[in-house]
């Protein structure tokens, strides 16, 4: 994502902010906001911003953490 796209992302509207369930098991703290782009922080250091990725982004993501064949 670019800098401007990281940028315009900071401005859409959210979901709140949840613990992603996996942060949970794992005593991590990871929060996740999705909507257009979905966002991602960490919980102890939120003044540090987030990381926003498009959908297909963070399908890619998810898929790969899920152990799925791209």
């Amino acid at each position: 994502m670019t800098e401007h796209e990281a940028t315009e992302a900071t401005s859409v509207p959210f979901s709140p902010w949840h613990t992603a369930s996996y942060s949970v098991e794992r005593g991590e703290c990871v929060e996740v906001s999705e909507g257009p782009v979905t966002g991602v922080r960490d919980t102890k250091h939120r003044e540090l911003g987030a990381l926003f990725f498009k959908p297909e982004e963070w399908q890619a993501f998810l898929d790969t953490a899920k152990g799925a064949p791209l």
